[in-house]
């Protein structure tokens, strides 16, 4: 059970070897017991996941399960859940239990899925390290002295911790695929405006989408069948054709050209990383693709831009943090304008006041052109240089993270430092496109190295497919942390 994929889960649920509420029970108590070491998750409610297993169980009973009836799934506190506290590791909303659920949340229930807990992150998905959440930072489960990487650390770590089967995360920067190689484990951020953002607590609104973490490519295929879909709610959602991502997983992979963008593979990534990548490659050529070189002359540029455009997005959002409708409020005050500035100060952490003020600033009269305008355009040439290298290649393939997990603290006075923890993974969220992590081995003090598989617009079912036929043949994904 405990290392079980989505598919054997779901078979055991659908043959009655395994009920939903035995299934649920058994992770329940494994948070019970080893969540306070690992801190993955803000919130638990056994009385509202073991009604959803129960009712699960009900479906099942009639023969009207689908894959993921009855298989507990972590949520991120980013996600508005009916009747949960949705945090999204903030004091200012360390009292607000939503009234409704989000696209996502809505479509994990109408599979069936049971929500076992919401799981800490960076507060407002703003951290590379899980060091921001007001609910204290989380641990990796490779090495409890190490981050699990952010915003969606919590989601990596309850995987990787088999502290639940499959998890959803965020990704505006590399939120879900920097933690997922952080910690060993499989990510994917799909298309934007493949998954619903209604009811995800927006930081920067054209970057964010969402998408699952899983142990394996295959489980990520089955979550991704349940969470995209169009949502009229969300007016970035986008209608098209409903695809079974788990069609292509088997076709092989002869003739797959492997761009290598000579920009990723230059100064700055660390020895053990780079040779975790090396060895993957050759499987790859091992498995019929070629590997030819790209150019991504722009890259360079991507973290200045995300770090510019970001804030900005970031700064207008939680404007309506304000401690009058809903969230948090200061105790003491004198007048509507302190009661304002009391509770925005009481109720933000240092990070995310940093990046108000950035964000402030650079849309403020007279630096509005000369930084918010001018990022625009780099962004453009970014989304250019990717489209002129798929004319070279089918997908493009480097490291997820420059170094592997670094020790706790190591980073938390050096905003800089931690922003370059993004520097391969935010470009996917600049252009927009499809991008995954897959572990691939260990590096130093034997912690997961990711590899990043990059494709153009709509393409996940390639990527998918491409990081199955190495999972096929390795078993760097099996491997558990506990």
């Amino acid at each position: 059970m405990l290392n079980a994929s989505l598919r054997e889960l779901s078979k055991q649920l659908a043959e009655k070897k395994l009920s939903s509420v035995e299934l649920t029970s058994f992770f329940l108590q494994r948070i019970k017991t080893l969540n306070p070491n690992y801190n993955a998750f803000i919130t638990t409610n056994e009385e509202i996941s073991l009604a959803q297993a129960a009712a699960a169980d009900k479906m099942l009973a009639i023969g009207k399960g689908g894959a993921l009836t009855g298989i507990p799934i972590a949520q991120k506190d980013i996600f508005c859940a009916k009747g949960w506290l949705t945090t999204c590791g903030s004091k200012m909303l360390s009292n607000f239990v939503s009234p409704y659920d989000a696209g996502v949340i809505e479509r994990f229930n109408l599979a069936g899925a049971v929500n076992i807990g919401k799981t800490n992150m960076d507060e407002f998905a703003m951290g590379s390290s899980n060091e921001t959440s007001y609910y204290g930072i989380v641990k990796n489960p490779w090495d409890t002295k190490a981050v699990p990487g952010g915003s969606s650390g919590g989601a990596a770590c309850a995987v990787a911790a088999r502290l639940a089967p499959a998890a959803t995360g965020t990704d505006t920067g590399g939120s879900i695929r920097q933690p997922a190689a952080l910690c060993g484990i499989s990510g994917i951020k799909p298309t934007y405006g493949l998954v619903s953002r209604y009811g995800m607590i927006a930081f920067a609104s054209s970057l964010d989408q969402a998408g699952p973490m899983a142990k394996s490519v295959d489980d990520l295929a089955l979550l991704l069948n349940v969470m995209v879909g169009f949502d009229a709610r969300d007016s970035t959602s986008l209608q098209r054709p409903q695809e079974d991502y788990t069609s292509d997983l088997e076709r092989p992979l002869s003739g797959l050209r492997i761009g290598l963008p000579k920009e990723y593979f230059a100064k700055g990534m660390s020895p053990d990383v780079e040779s975790a990548v090396d060895s993957a490659l050759a499987e790859y050529r091992k498995l019929g693709a070629e590997t030819v070189e790209v150019a991504l002359p722009n890259a360079s540029l991507s973290i200045p831009v995300y770090y510019v455009l970001a804030p900005a997005e970031a700064s207008s959002n939680l404007s309506r943090f304000d401690g009058v409708r809903y969230g948090y409020r200061a105790q003491s005050y004198s007048s509507l304008t302190d009661m304002y500035r009391k509770s925005r100060a009481e109720g933000f952490g240092p990070e995310v006041k940093r990046r108000i003020l950035i964000g402030t600033y650079v849309l403020s009269q007279g630096y509005y052109d000369a930084y918010y305008i001018k990022a625009q355009k780099l962004r453009r040439l970014i989304a250019q240089d990717f489209t002129e290298a798929y004319q070279q290649c089918d997908v493009i393939m480097g490291p997820t993270t420059p170094t592997v997990a670094f020790n706790l603290g190591e980073k938390s006075t050096d905003p800089i430092q931690m922003y370059l923890s993004d520097i391969y993974t935010s470009a996917a969220n600049l252009t927009g496109m499809p991008a995954m992590s897959i572990p691939i081995g260990f590096g130093d003090k034997n912690r997961p190295v990711g590899l990043h598989i990059i494709g153009n617009y709509f393409k996940e079912a390639q990527l998918l497919n491409v990081a199955h036929q190495y999972q096929r043949i390795t078993d760097w994904h099996l491997k558990s942390a506990v």
